[in-house]
């Protein structure tokens, strides 16, 4: 009674290993006449859990080794060691002997191969088919590195054409033609049926059509392909996004989908980062100096917030092609990032001096010009860059716009008006130009004119948040309009609720208005938001909260 259960335990693993094995033998047959990823390492899986369960099967072992010398997992040598192990386990397994003989031709050991081709055909005369016609092309590659004789050439058709007629007394072989043929037709009746409805704008019968042949068929890839590729004319991408993964579950290095798939990602589902990432990993797998692959890669980890890997993808962009302007561009935002501003001026400086296109270079010196202005405190080298930003692009209201910040903050404030104002008449719709020009005209006591600037760009933007606080304290603290100034600093925190500034001036006008329950629930949420910002002087904040209760 003691041994039972060992026993027991012993014929159900082995029980699960042929089984296991049969599953195996159905995915390694798929994967011959499909030739599809997926079937092949199904079928190596199988094959590694029946070694699991039974060591002493001798097909896993010759079987597997044929499919993992297929994907390169394993060298000739070890291949041959593996068959050579199966038929010490099985000397009367012809197939083992058929494997041996086969790995042994690859190793170019052509007499050790002909004796276990021959030991393969004596053991299983009539089911030697496969056996036979190796063993002519054995024979020819033999003759072919030696001196030839008439014997070689007869031994060689001999095995060719007994090979030839013994295919029909040789199961696998029928079987395998069989299936092969049955996928054929059914692969050509499903691209007629697509095709047919494609031509008459039938997409939904197409794309039906495409998803059943997918299933029925031996190409799956291909028809989840052309199924994806209607979804995409048809405007429905999360369909293409579901049947672009199913066919590149069948190919998994297929270039062509896994560019499709990426570039879809990248349009339609921005926030799935992993995926896209994966997509490109796996493109330099094949293409391991594609620097184009490695600046796509920058991007999308920069979107993701990592931005030390995205620096070494630049990096890497740069390493196969140093003089693309792109590239330095993007290394120098990414170091940016980092604040790593001096090595970003060099890049930054780099991509300049190869100037592939005007008005692109025009702003990669506008964020020059912005380094050296808001980070370097240097606005003679700011104001050299964002005037060569309009030597290379005139009709750029941006770089008058940066050069009248720079004459604002330096005090200068007629010349800040004058940038502004040939930013607005280069670019009459731009709200930003109106808003600066407006800041500009206040500080100078224009009212009436900062006015009409404010409202020209708040009416060219009703969301611009900026322009709608900035008017409200035109009318607070300029004309004394505070009803006015209360419904456009609401407007402004409808658009932005966590707007420091917004808050601060609400609750000064509603203090004004004596209204002091609201002027200090807008003082304390200001206050509370100011904890992140520091854009308020808190002692001032907390006088005016203090003054509404005071006695």
């Amino acid at each position: 009674m003691l041994q039972e259960k060992p026993l027991r335990r012993q014929r159900h693993e082995q029980n699960d290993a042929r089984a296991t094995l049969e599953l195996a033998r159905e995915a390694h047959q798929k994967y011959l006449t499909r030739c599809q990823a997926a079937d092949l390492e199904d079928a190596v899986d199988y094959y590694i859990k029946t070694l699991k369960l039974d060591p002493g099967l001798a097909e896993t072992y010759y079987r597997l080794a044929c499919l993992l010398f297929e994907k390169g997992d394993i060298s000739i040598e070890t291949a041959v060691e593996q068959c050579k192990t199966a038929v010490k386990m099985s000397p009367d397994n012809a197939n083992a002997h058929m494997y041996a003989a086969y790995f042994l031709k690859i190793a170019q050991n052509f007499e050790e191969a002909e004796r276990e081709f021959c030991e393969a055909i004596k053991l299983h005369p009539l089911k030697s088919a496969r056996a036979r016609l190796f063993l002519s092309t054995l024979l020819m590659e033999k003759s072919a590195q030696s001196n030839q004789t008439l014997k070689d050439i007869v031994r060689s058709m001999h095995y060719l054409v007994t090979g030839s007629v013994m295919m029909l007394w040789d199961t696998p072989v029928l079987k395998m033609m069989m299936t092969g043929v049955r996928d054929d037709v059914n692969t050509f009746k499903y691209r007629f049926l697509g095709n047919f409805y494609e031509s008459f704008k039938k997409n939904s019968l197409a794309v039906k059509t495409y998803l059943t042949a997918a299933q029925i068929t031996g190409q799956s890839s291909d028809f989840y392909h052309r199924a994806a590729d209607m979804c995409i004319r048809e405007g429905k991408p999360e369909l293409a996004m579901e049947a672009y993964r199913a066919a590149l579950n069948a190919e998994p290095y297929n270039r062509e989908l896994l560019i499709k798939v990426a570039t879809l990602s990248q349009t339609y589902f921005e926030d799935n980062y992993d995926e896209t990432i994966d997509c490109y990993t796996r493109l330099l797998e094949m293409e391991p100096t594609n620097a184009k692959i490695y600046y796509e890669l920058g991007h999308l980890y920069l979107q993701k917030d990592d931005k030390i890997n995205a620096i070494n993808a630049f990096k890497l962009a740069l390493d196969y092609d140093e003089n693309n302007a792109f590239y330095h561009n993007s290394m120098g935002y990414a170091l940016v990032q980092v604040e790593h501003y001096d090595m970003a001026i060099e890049h930054y400086k780099k991509a300049v001096s190869i100037n592939p296109e005007n008005e692109w270079t025009a702003i990669v010196c506008q964020a020059l010009g912005l380094i050296y202005h808001q980070i370097k405190e240097n606005g003679e080298a700011a104001m050299a860059f964002y005037d060569m930003a309009i030597v290379l692009n005139p009709n750029s209201s941006d770089a008058h716009i940066a050069i009248g910040d720079i004459h604002f903050d330096d005090g200068n404030i007629d010349d800040a008006i004058k940038a502004y104002c040939d930013a607005v008449a280069l670019d009459p719709e731009n709200p930003k130009a109106y808003g600066k020009a407006g800041m500009a005209l206040w500080e100078k006591d224009y009212v009436e004119e900062a006015i009409i600037a404010y409202n020209k760009a708040i009416k060219l933007d009703p969301e611009y948040s900026v322009a709608l606080n900035n008017l409200g304290v035109i009318y607070l603290d300029g004309i004394g309009n505070v009803a006015e100034s209360v419904n456009l600093f609401e407007r402004a925190l409808d658009i932005n609720p966590n707007y420091v500034l917004a808050n601060f001036n609400l609750g000064r006008a509603f203090h004004a208005m004596q209204n002091r329950p609201l002027a200090a629930e807008y003082y304390q949420i200001a206050l509370d938001l100011n904890k992140i910002t520091s854009e308020l002087d808190e002692e001032d904040v907390r006088n005016r909260l203090f003054d509404l209760f005071k006695v």
